[in-house]
């Protein structure tokens, strides 16, 4: 079975990748969550990567704030898509862990996503419309969640309108 390998830098990363596995189990799609470090912890990084392909994972969504490099990191030792979550934190409030993110060099991919909690939803979203290349029944999910959040848009501009008329 597919599923996705969701890793962070630190355990300060949590309360905003908490957003992306809580839209993966929405959407009904298996995941791991593990904090490994690309400075602190290389080694065990490398080898996290290489055992969930074995297993099974078929995307890694990467956390990390300041330098960022989770993302590459993983990205170098894996053909699997990467899709990198920029953690605001440091003194340029995430600015520079989107570039590190975002500036991969040819041939090494990350999927860039937004800074912070918005961000990390739209990984695990991403993660999910990439398994649903090949699993109908997931790509049903999404496509439902999709017509759901339109109607609570709609719902709201009725709110809105009704609001105006009194």
């Amino acid at each position: 079975m597919s599923w996705v390998a969701v890793l962070m830098g630190s355990e300060s990363d949590w309360p905003v990748m908490a957003s992306a596995t809580s839209m993966l189990k929405t959407l009904g799609v298996k995941y791991e969550v593990k904090v490994t470090s690309a400075h602190r912890t290389p080694a065990g990084t490398q080898a996290y990567v290489a055992d969930a392909e074995k297993r099974g994972c078929r995307v890694f969504i990467c956390a990390a704030g300041m330098a960022a490099h989770l993302a590459g990191a993983v990205a170098a030792h894996t053909q699997r898509p990467v899709i990198g979550v920029p953690i605001e934190s440091g003194p340029l409030q995430g600015f520079d862990a989107l570039l590190s993110t975002v500036q991969m060099p040819g041939g090494i991919p990350v999927a860039t996503v937004a800074v912070g909690k918005a961000g990390a939803k739209n990984a695990a979203y991403l993660a999910a419309q990439i398994l649903a290349l090949a699993d109908d029944a997931l790509h049903q999910v999404i496509v439902q969640d999709r017509i759901d959040n339109r109607a609570k848009v709609e719902a709201q501009n009725a709110n809105v309108q009704a609001s105006l008329e009194s």
